[in-house]
């Protein structure tokens, strides 16, 4: 309820926005030379800022100083992500905890190796005694990533030891947060369900001996069912979505405040906070958003319908009026994003078995036509390809996760990520992250108040 007090804040700081803007403003031409807006060199690609052996993106080559598109490629310390997921669909067993378990500690495990991983999974699962009553169900939060970074600074005051950062106490850390992750968000989610959507309430506690995610499904689902092909799916979505490079917003943003020398629980409701912007893990909700715009004001067998209805999209004339094409294109993959291909790949016949062929033909669609659109608009004949985000919105969807679960479900698989770039930061930088910016104002003198003119004068009255 808005009270006469919030009201006039929200009149005075309405009044002073314009202003405000406009001393805000910086003109395009200091973003030249060796200024790097976003951190990006003028072509695009990334601004080198450290070393990394924990993940890699390959989607051009660069010759003679020329960026050359290649298909994508993502690899884990070394090893094809693509060569992972088929070695487990191969042999029918599950792969995020041999993922965790690689991306942590650097080398891939024996048998013995990852079954007492797993082991210790079991247990990391398990939220502190009174976590779930005290942090998720105490003051409920509309939105699942606000309530799991502040979930995660909490565990802070659950640590004996939250500041050490030695490598056993930061490895002790994040095999307890790549536990415990999904089990948050499964409780938030139910927590929120309940207190905001009026649905019973539901907390089912993780089970020993299933993989991260069966645990999932089964947590999230009032009854706890899930298929066997369902829960394979959502096993390989927690694989591609594990790590992504140092590069990533949300990766580097952990780095940079682990730089600092902060505490793990500091550095990863960091990265939480990023991930959760539309421009990053918040994609695949917009995707599905526009996919809902699409499908209302589009014949799906008529491409030129479609075609018409890309065009307003492009134009700002329709969806969100942002002009974009939500799941098309990539900072660094060009021909192909291989978490896409994974997906289009896998889902497939899912879609066909729970009546989301159409949506799925109706996707590839707005990819097919939508590439070569954004290319004519803006004049570029490099490689588009979409990425991950066209696809999984539509693939968590299938399985019956809601649109706001899709980015703590991603925070869940990528905690693995973070967890091992922020221990390489600890481990081998020893400097902090200090960019620079270049300052663009005028000097001028300090005005006494007699001397200022009267701004708003005219609101006065």
């Amino acid at each position: 309820m808005q009270t006469k007090e919030t009201g006039l804040l929200e009149q005075y700081t309405g009044s002073l926005s314009q202003r405000i803007e406009r001393e805000y403003y910086i003109s395009e031409k200091y973003y030249r030379d060796d200024v790097k807006r976003g951190l990006r060199n003028s072509d695009g690609t990334g601004v080198p800022i450290g070393v990394t052996r924990v993940g890699s993106v390959l989607g051009y080559m660069i010759e003679d100083g020329v960026r050359v598109p290649v298909p994508g490629q993502l690899y884990y310390r070394g090893i094809e992500l693509n060569e992972i997921v088929e070695a487990h669909r191969k042999a029918g067993t599950f792969g995020f905890e041999e993922v965790a378990f690689l991306l942590l500690m650097g080398f891939l495990p024996s048998q013995w190796e990852l079954d007492r991983f797993k082991e210790i999974m079991d247990r990391a699962r398990k939220l502190p005694p009174g976590f779930t009553e005290d942090m998720i169900m105490k003051n409920p939060s509309r939105n699942i990533m606000n309530k799991l970074a502040r979930s995660v600074l909490s565990l802070y005051s659950y640590d004996e030891n939250p500041d050490d950062l030695s490598l056993d106490n930061v490895l002790l850390q994040s095999v307890k947060l790549v536990g415990a992750f999904p089990s948050i968000v499964a409780n938030a989610y139910s927590v929120k369900r309940h207190y905001f959507e009026g649905g019973s309430l539901h907390i089912h506690f993780p089970i020993e001996g299933l993989s991260t995610a069966e645990n999932f499904l089964r947590m999230i689902r009032p009854n706890t069912k899930y298929t066997e092909e369902e829960a394979r799916l959502l096993d390989m979505m927690l694989m591609v979505h594990a790590e992504h490079g140092g590069g990533n917003n949300s990766t580097f943003v952990c780095r940079a405040l682990s730089s600092s020398g902060t505490d793990t629980y500091s550095a990863i409701a960091g990265a939480v906070g990023s991930l959760k912007g539309p421009l990053h893990g918040g994609a695949n909700a917009k995707v599905m958003e526009m996919f809902r715009y699409v499908k209302e004001n589009v014949d799906p067998k008529d491409d030129g319908s479609i075609k018409d209805y890309l065009a307003k999209l492009l134009n700002k004339q329709a969806g969100d009026r942002s002009g974009k094409l939500y799941g098309l294109g990539h900072a660094v993959y060009t021909i192909s994003d291989p978490r896409a291909v994974l997906l289009k790949k896998y889902a497939r016949h899912l879609a066909e078995v729970k009546g989301f062929a159409e949506d799925f033909e109706l996707l590839e669609k707005i990819e097919a036509f939508g590439i070569p659109m954004i290319q004519a608009k803006t004049g570029s004949d490099t490689p588009m390809c979409a990425n991950v985000d066209m696809y999984s919105g539509l693939v968590y969807t299938m399985l019956g996760i809601p649109e706001d679960v899709f980015t703590p479900l991603f925070a869940s698989a990528r905690i693995a990520g973070w967890c091992a770039n922020r221990m390489e930061e600890v481990l081998t930088c020893h400097r902090i992250m200090r960019p620079a910016y270049r300052a663009m104002t005028k000097r001028v003198h300090y005005e006494p108040m007699s001397a200022r003119p009267e701004h708003y004068a005219h609101e006065k009255g």
